[in-house]
């Protein structure tokens, strides 16, 4: 099988307790799901509607407060921003607004109609995204389309321990939408296939991507 990052051979291993085959990229180091395991988004709806997100919650505030720590830094205090699959709340594009920064937020499932394709950002938010995505690559070219130059694409995702005995272990892929792993290096790659640059990662679960001017 072809990496759904960059195209190159993968290897293939089995998760032995819940048989689950899993393809390795030695280039990108992504990691995805043997394709049969990709859910409908009738049965991603169902898992996604178990989560509490209360927007009235100081700890599902404080979860992303440590996100806008991290990435407003970097970005300054970007005018316009999109929340990309804000899921049903959009408590993130509201904790932007408080900084500054003019915000409109998106969801496939919640809020499917709130996407103006035509309009550019300056900042991209994606939180707990991409590990769901079935067409990353498409996904990740979409976002850059939609910023200015120079603008900011932030993203979170947990990043796997590149180590296949430990994946196995690894919390994170057990939930049954989680499709799709990555590492700090499987963002460079992409950055180098998309003409933009890796600005800064935390080494867990965040990167920030500059979108190059010209």
């Amino acid at each position: 099988m072809s990496c759904l990052i960059c195209n190159h051979d993968t290897k293939k291993f089995l998760d032995e307790k819940r048989t689950i085959a899993y393809y390795y990229c030695p280039h990108c180091q992504c990691i995805s799901k043997s394709q049969e395991h990709f859910k409908p988004i009738s049965e991603q709806k169902a898992r996604y509607d178990l989560h509490e997100n209360d927007p009235e919650d100081e700890g599902y505030r404080a979860y992303f407060r440590r996100f806008l720590d991290f990435v407003l830094p970097l970005v300054g205090t970007p005018k316009s921003a999109l929340d990309f699959g804000c899921g049903r709340s959009s408590l993130l594009a509201e904790m932007l607004k408080e900084e500054g920064t003019g915000a409109d937020y998106y969801d496939p499932v919640y809020h499917p109609d709130n996407l103006d394709d035509s309009k550019k950002y300056e900042l991209i938010v994606s939180t707990e995204v991409f590990e769901h995505l079935h067409a990353p690559k498409a996904i990740f070219a979409q976002l850059l389309e939609m910023l200015e130059e120079g603008g900011y694409l932030a993203l979170q995702t947990q990043f796997h321990p590149n180590n296949v005995e430990a994946f196995k272990k690894w919390y994170y892929h057990l939930d049954p939408t989680h499709i799709i792993f990555f590492t700090p290096h499987t963002f460079s790659v992409m950055c180098e296939m998309y003409g933009c640059t890796l600005v800064a990662d935390n080494r867990k679960n965040m990167v920030v991507i500059r979108k190059n001017d010209g």
